[in-house]
């Protein structure tokens, strides 16, 4: 039987469920989606960059939170662009209807150009054998059509230039020439140029200017050989922020259209709204007596007689493994209560304390709000020392996401269904 995943009447970018609600009867354990926080996100931060575009990045299944839910939540907020990772990701978007532009953010290998142009997806390029394989795939679909379709024809391409991260892209004297051969093929549209910061969450560092440096000398240089993108965009969450001079015609937002900040040092700005929280249920709770020591490794002792629930999340799931030596805690019953001894596969456990009223069903919030406490996945991050990037993006598949529209209570959750 299936079902939705949100609650009937949800957000409509939630789309159809693909997961059977009796599902969680088995597992009670869930990460919940707000797309109506997403939605908000993208209209503040498409009102921040105005007169910029707005491109929702939905990479990595969206960082983690579905990327097709998140990518029709984002352009009804005001995002006018997507961009992925990989060509698959964007043929994801595209069968399931979404008729956008989607920027694909590395240049794809070779073989896919022809996928790439057949999906209308808008290539990056930055190396002459990817020019010249999106030549072939541009002139093998145009000779399979009587005509040019003229709302694919010219081919638009980007051209990214490398000004200082030194992971993609061309040199900036690669770039001006690559730039220019597309310019001048009348098959293809130089659409856009761009570069990617590599510090500009550390608003202060001084390689931002010079990244910004190098590419208005590019662009420049461009336009003294008569070529003119019609897109130049550089900035990503951070300098979409903070760095208001590299906003250009485009800014490129990820991080932030999920809620959270782009780095540990600056929290996340009190208009945007985090999307997504980590949610389960008590699985078994029992009185462990004094001086017992639990889980893998036998590294946590109970200091006297305490209530511990079983949580059905671990590591397989995407907790860190060492999430509890580094002081990692859940919510129950609106308290934080300490993850105790080793993460597992598959559970956690939690020591709720002496005589804890805390059962079996009860809710468990691993990030996000309960009552007036809440965990960020930038908390978790900083236990672990990595981002927040990771700790959402880590969630894995086998949670199963549950859409919601925002007018549905912080709490509850799955009890025996998807949504009451």
């Amino acid at each position: 039987m299936s079902d939705r995943y949100g609650p009937p009447g949800g957000h409509p970018a939630a789309g159809p469920a693909t997961r059977p609600a009796d599902s969680y009867r088995a597992r009670p354990a869930w990460a919940e989606v707000d797309l109506a926080a997403v939605t908000h996100n993208a209209a503040v931060l498409a009102a921040r960059a105005a007169p910029a575009r707005l491109c929702a990045v939905v990479k990595a299944g969206g960082y983690g939170h579905g990327a097709v839910q998140v990518a029709r939540a984002a352009l009804a907020g005001g995002a006018t662009w997507l961009a992925v990772a990989l060509v698959e990701e964007g043929r994801e978007l595209r069968a399931a209807g979404i008729a956008a532009p989607i920027l694909i953010l590395s240049e794809p290998p070779t073989d896919a150009m022809v996928e790439v142009v057949e999906a209308a997806l808008t290539p990056t390029v930055y190396t002459p054998a990817g020019l010249a394989a999106l030549r072939r795939a541009v002139a093998e679909h145009l000779g399979r059509r009587p005509s040019p379709d003229p709302a694919r024809w010219p081919s638009p391409v980007h051209v990214k230039v490398d000004t200082g991260m030194h992971r993609v892209g061309a040199s900036p004297l690669d770039a001006l020439g690559l730039a220019a051969e597309v310019a001048a093929d009348p098959d293809l549209e130089l659409e856009g140029f761009w570069t990617h910061l590599a510090v500009s969450d550390e608003v202060d560092h001084p390689f931002n200017a010079v990244q910004f440096e190098r590419f208005e000398r590019a662009l420049s240089d461009l336009a003294g050989g008569g070529v003119r993108p019609a897109i130049r965009h550089a900035s990503n969450s951070g300098g979409a922020l903070w760095h208001p001079q590299g906003r250009y015609d485009m800014v490129r937002c990820g991080i932030t259209l999920y809620g959270l900040s782009p780095s540990a040092a600056r929290p996340e700005p009190a208009d945007l709204r985090p999307a997504m929280s980590l949610k389960a249920r008590v699985s078994y709770a029992k009185t462990v007596a004094a001086g017992e020591c639990l889980s893998y490794g036998l590294r946590y002792r109970v200091a006297e007689d305490s209530v511990v629930a079983t949580v059905p999340l671990g590591y397989a799931d995407g907790i860190p493994r060492r999430l509890a030596a580094a002081g990692g805690e859940v919510l129950i019953g609106g308290r934080r209560r300490p993850v105790a001894g080793t993460v597992t596969m598959d559970q956690i456990l939690v020591d709720c304390g002496p005589g804890a009223d805390v059962k079996s069903g009860d809710e468990v919030v691993l990030i996000g709000r309960q009552g007036s406490q809440s965990i960020s996945a930038w908390e978790w991050a900083e236990r672990t020392d990595t981002i927040a990037y990771e700790v959402v993006c880590g969630i894995s598949g086998r949670v199963p996401r549950v859409y919601i529209d925002g007018s549905w209570p912080a709490s509850g959750g799955p009890a025996g269904r998807a949504r009451p």
